[in-house]
């Protein structure tokens, strides 16, 4: 089915009414090029007692919100990524919901260090009845082939629901409630390794560094030195961050006279290496390579694949803008199985922005959004969105390109040029021009 005429029914209820707001913005816009009177009416504001565009926004920006007021009648506290809990408590049988879901949430609430995430908690509990346990029976019990091959394949399932929560923690110091601060501190020492992470390395990199430089020629993950839709740059891309990430960032830090910073960045890393050769040498080989060579691998590659589909078009006239750098994505994987991810550019403007909060902020900023000629998608995530740039498939992106502004009137092949002339790499006189000289 064509992404731009198709709407996915495993949205989120918050992405299917961002997504039936932009929708019908680009339709009201489109007719008002061939009729004005149809949409913007007689001069009093309603058109066939229809409610007014602007008051239908507000009503649904005030119901997006209540939906994240632990003081609402409406308030929806996320309890599993799968389903909304609204589906659950009217589906499962009435005694489940009774004795255990809700006394479930209550508990949940508690425990979390905002309300709405009581998911987090079942994560938890979900990696530690299953992706510890499988570890340590690889290491400590039986090593079998077909044990070890499924479990490195659960945790690739789990490993980006796993990442972006450990992003709302890295960003928000915790996920907890602060009266398990110690365990707040202390599950990403266990759990991090089993799925990917070093210790400590997502946050130095991503919060202290790719935040601080958005992007830019400074940034040791920026795009603009690459031609987006080039396979060989590409590689060269995730080849630096696989094999040189362990010094350039502590490297960065020293230049920046973060001797502290840079030191402890280092430290982590090559301590965590030490630990894995240690287990390789002296535990188990097999074990190492299955538990946590092959996650390492695999999430490394993976977290270059998404930042390159996050900041794979990059505005030609002001390429600094956070609006015109990372793009949006209304999609089921991104933002139902990933806390949001897809509202880059939103995480962009505020780090420290709730995760449940983006879609609501987002139509709150939607006109600036349009202004700043953002780019929104949908029906595509930022791997695929990364794999059809390389197979240089414009068509295809700009069928899931959702326009907004200047973008509504476009012709397919007009948006598949825009994109094309927003994934091009920077020349140094460019890099000097638009972001040095600024």
């Amino acid at each position: 089915m064509e992404p731009d005429k198709f709407i996915d029914p495993n949205l989120t209820r918050q992405d299917l009414l961002v997504l039936q707001s932009l929708l019908r913005d680009a339709r009201e816009k489109s007719t008002d090029n061939t009729n004005t009177n149809i949409n913007k009416g007689n001069g009093n504001g309603n058109n066939n007692g229809k409610e007014a565009p602007e008051n239908k926004e507000t009503s649904m920006i005030n119901h997006m919100e209540s939906l994240n007021n632990p003081q609402s009648p409406h308030f929806d506290p996320t309890v599993f990524v799968t389903w909304d809990t609204p589906d659950l408590q009217r589906f499962l049988p009435s005694i489940i919901t009774t004795y255990l879901l809700n006394p479930y949430i209550h508990l949940g609430r508690k425990l979390v260090r905002v309300e709405t995430d009581v998911v987090m908690l079942t994560h938890l509990l979900l990696y530690c009845c299953t992706s510890v346990p499988s570890a340590v029976y690889l290491y400590c019990y039986r090593f079998t082939w077909i044990h070890a091959v499924l479990h490195w394949l659960m945790q690739s399932y789990f490993t980006g629901t796993y990442t972006l929560m450990m992003h709302q923690h890295i960003h928000m110091n915790g996920i907890l409630t602060k009266r398990l601060a110690f365990l707040d501190a202390l599950f990403p020492y266990i759990l991090n390794p089993l799925m990917g992470h070093t210790w400590n390395s997502y946050y130095y990199h991503h919060v202290k560094h790719h935040h601080v430089e958005g992007n830019g020629p400074d940034d040791l993950s920026s795009t603009i030195y690459y031609q987006r839709d080039s396979v060989v740059d590409f590689a060269k891309y995730v080849g630096r961050f696989l094999f040189l990430v362990w010094l350039e960032l502590p490297l960065y830090f020293l230049r920046r006279g973060k001797l502290a910073t840079g030191l402890k960045a280092g430290a982590w890393e090559l301590g965590n290496y030490l630990v894995l050769y240690l287990l390789w040498r002296f535990v188990s080989a097999r074990a190492t390579v299955f538990v946590f060579l092959l996650p390492l691998l695999q999430l490394r590659i993976g977290l270059m694949v998404g930042n390159w589909g996050q900041h794979a078009f990059v505005d030609e006239v002001d390429p600094a803008s956070d609006f015109r750098s990372s793009t949006t994505l209304v999609d089921v994987a991104s933002n139902r199985f990933c806390y949001n991810d897809g509202y880059h550019t939103s995480h962009h403007l505020n780090p420290r922005r709730h995760w449940r909060d983006h879609p609501v902020a987002f139509l709150k900023q939607k006109d600036r959004y349009a202004e700043e000629h953002a780019l929104v998608f949908r029906n595509i995530d930022y791997i695929m969105l990364t794999v059809n740039l390389l197979r240089k498939d414009y068509v295809h992106l700009a069928k899931c390109l959702v326009p907004m502004g200047d973008q509504i009137p476009l012709s397919l092949e007009e948006k598949a040029a825009m994109l094309r002339g927003k994934a091009r790499k920077f020349t140094e006189a460019d890099i000097e021009m638009k972001f040095r000289g600024k």
